[in-house]
């Protein structure tokens, strides 16, 4: 963590501008960014800043704000409609680069307007390893990734944030809802609002990661294998559930969760 810390401390005087979802990573960058802060400059707060878009899942936006105020950051919310970008609409194989452009370019506008110059986001080593179309358009924005800099995993960032008593340590990862659709189908914001309603009451349930990958007529559900017995004791309600939601047929993906299975 004083490495993390320390990364932040030359960039203080600028003004740190975080884009902050309230997840894992971007908790634990605010984190190590305020406490630079309270080192070196506390008049300079931490700007954390929160997309509200139509593709990331909604909800979360109070909880950031709470914690970004709670670590003694500023927080503001930007809405992003990312289907002013009419490519984004056909949900091409770029499309995490197309987005993360729209988003950056709204970062570095309200950063800038606010009087901060220094852009960070919160992005980790594994995500190098994988497809992350989005990481081109940080790079080309001139925005930073103290924990791909600082060589963390996402085991590292879930070990920090316990011991520096985040309470998102525990929290399941919440990608963009375009995940849950094979690329080059056209989206429907009406399908990935019953999608999401889906996740919501699988996650009520008590499964801690959960996707629903939709394969028209085919709803591919991705739970960790060790909720496999628990998911079939339950699997009429589920079936039912699911199938209020206008969803036809419903699977349960035996390779269980996974991170970009659509990337495949």
């Amino acid at each position: 963590m004083e490495h993390l810390i320390q990364l932040f401390e030359p960039h203080v005087n600028d003004g740190i501008c975080l884009a902050f979802s309230g997840g894992v990573d971007s908790s634990l960058v605010l984190a190590a960014a305020c406490q630079a802060v309270s080192r070196i400059n506390p008049a300079r707060p931490v700007l954390a800043v929160t997309f509200e878009t139509r593709l990331h899942p909604q909800g979360d936006t109070e909880e950031a704000r709470a914690l970004a105020q709670s670590l003694g950051a500023r927080h503001l919310t930007i809405p992003v409609d990312e289907f002013s970008d009419t490519r984004i609409l056909s949900n091409p194989k770029n499309r995490c680069y197309l987005c993360k452009s729209l988003l950056f370019r709204s970062l570095l506008q309200a950063g800038r307007d606010a009087g901060y110059t220094w852009f960070c986001e919160g992005s980790n080593l594994d995500d190098t390893k994988v497809y992350r179309p989005g990481l081109q358009a940080v790079r080309e924005a001139g925005v930073h990734s103290p924990l791909i800099e600082g060589g963390l995993t996402k085991n590292d960032v879930r070990r920090l944030a316990a011991e520096a008593g985040l309470k998102t340590a525990s929290k399941p990862s919440t990608p963009c809802m375009a995940t849950r659709l094979p690329y080059d189908t056209p989206f429907d914001y009406e399908l990935l609002s019953r999608i999401h309603q889906g996740e919501d009451w699988l996650r009520n349930l008590g499964f801690y990661n959960v996707r629903l990958r939709f394969h028209a007529p085919i709803l591919r559900i991705e739970i960790d294998k060790a909720d496999f017995n628990r998911f079939m004791d339950q699997h009429e309600a589920i079936t039912r559930a699911m199938k209020d939601l206008g969803f036809l047929y419903i699977t349960l993906d035996l390779e269980g969760f996974r991170s970009g299975s659509m990337d495949i």
